[in-house]
Formats: C-alpha cells, sequence, structure tokens
C-alpha cells in the first residue's frame, strides 16, 4: 500500500481581526497519497493561502488535525516544526526565493546546512546531483542574477529536492514565468511526478495547471467544493512542443 503523506481532518484556521473573527478555513477534510501530484485551486478569499501555510507547517490549525507522514504537526513545539518542515517539505515559490549573490550550487545546498548529517562534501556532492537533475548542469557556479527566471526556478526546484522531502510544495510556481518557460517548468514537475514517484502540491489560481496533474482540490469561502482526479492527463511537453521556439 502507498503511504499517506497528507491527512487533514476537519481543517479550520480562524483569525481575529479587530473584533471580527475571519473564517478562513471552515472544516477542510481530504488525504494525499505517496506519489500523487495534486493542484489545489481557489480565487482570492478562498482559504488557498491559508491552507498552503498549514500545509507548509508555517502556521497552526485551531481546530482539526494535519498529519504529515503520520505525524500531528500541531503537537509539535515550533523548533521541532522548523526541524520537520526542513527535513520533510521541499518549497518551491513564484518568486524562486534565492539569494542573489550566491551560486546555484550554494543556494540548492542550503536546506542541507541545517542537517548536520550531513559533511561539506556530501552537501556539494547532493546539491550537484539535484541541480543535474532539473537540467542545469552547466550552470551549478553560475550566479542567481547571471539566469533566466526559468532557470532561477529549476535552481528552487533543486533545492526542494536536495533534502529528500516527502513533498513538494509550489505555491503559485509559474506565477513569474512567460508561457514557454512555464510549461517546461510544468514538463519538469510531470517528469519527477512520472519517473521519481516525487510526490507534489501545486497550489495555484491558474486552472490550466490542473489538467497537468493527477488529482485537482478546489477550494472556496473556506471549504473543499471539489475533489476530482483527472482521467485525461496532458503532458506539458507536447504542448511544449508545439508553441513557437524561443530565440536565445
Amino acid at each position: 500500500m502507498e503511504n499517506t503523506i497528507i491527512e487533514v481532518k476537519n481543517l479550520k484556521r480562524y483569525f481575529q481581526v479587530g473584533e471580527e473573527t475571519v473564517k478562513a478555513l471552515r472544516g477542510v477534510s481530504f488525504s494525499i497519497q505517496e506519489g500523487e501530484f495534486v493542484t489545489i485551486m481557489g480565487t482570492s478569499g478562498s482559504g488557498k493561502s491559508t491552507l498552503l501555510n498549514l500545509l507548509g507547517c508555517l502556521d497552526t490549525p485551531s481546530q482539526g488535525e494535519y498529519l504529515l507522514d503520520g505525524k500531528n504537526v500541531a503537537l509539535m513545539s515550533k523548533n521541532d516544526r522548523a526541524t520537520y518542515r526542513n527535513r520533510k517539505i521541499g518549497f518551491v515559490f513564484q518568486s524562486y526565493n534565492l539569494l542573489s549573490k550566491t551560486t546555484a550550487l550554494e543556494n540548492v545546498e542550503l536546506p542541507l546546512m541545517y542537517n548536520s548529517t550531513y559533511s561539506k562534501s556530501q552537501r556539494i556532492e547532493k546539491s550537484t546531483k539535484a541541480l543535474v537533475a532539473v537540467g542545469l548542469q552547466d550552470r551549478i557556479h553560475h550566479r542567481s542574477q547571471q539566469m533566466s527566471g526559468g532557470q532561477q526556478q529549476r535552481v528552487a526546484i533543486a533545492r526542494a529536492l536536495v533534502n529528500d522531502p516527502v513533498m513538494i510544495l509550489a505555491d503559485e510556481a509559474t506565477g513569474n514565468l512567460d508561457s514557454h518557460t512555464s510549461y517546461e517548468i510544468i514538463t519538469l514537475f510531470q517528469s519527477l511526478h512520472q519517473k521519481e514517484h516525487r510526490t507534489i502540491v501545486f497550489v495555484t489560481h491558474n486552472p490550466e495547471i490542473a489538467e497537468f496533474s493527477s488529482r485537482n482540490i478546489v477550494l472556496k469561502d473556506g471549504h473543499v467544493i471539489a475533489d476530482t482526479y483527472n482521467s485525461n492527463i496532458k503532458e506539458a511537453a507536447d504542448v511544449l512542443a508545439c508553441l513557437p521556439q524561443e530565440k536565445e
């Protein structure tokens, strides 16, 4: 049987804004199995960003449970949660979140700096392999400002992979990219899902992305209003092949 990576049970998150209680999540439940590629969609105000913060162990619920790889996140201390987040989740952000004056290798190496089980030589070896896996073997020693947006996002994906997390959590990962580069990145995510059996949770407002994932969860007003499996998954590589070639 496949492992359950995410189990969300009646998750609620309320915020106090002055005298008003804002109910961002109103009882969300779902589970995600190892090796799934899931998109989570919703318009502004749907609770999508709040759910992202909870899934990323950046916040804890007001009520309900969130089990990540079998452990209840809310029962952890803040420090334990940070360590668990570092070991279990690989983040990919819309704005890449790279250190601009450091090389691709140094950026990818960063999560391993917080893991004392790796020596310096092991960190370099794992970081190099991660960059090769995303097709950046010729950009390993380039600094962030020397790379295109698509290349920077590949560095961010390599950084997300380097700790061998149980889940890659992508937040609008194609939001700052043009169409051609977006399909390149989606092709890479599909490859990681299909060839490496990676578990991917892709949070987005773009309904097109759902066509390339195996499952789509839709939020509205703090509720899950749809949870559907995709029986006709499009290949981003096929779409990419039909686009006009980009000039260097």
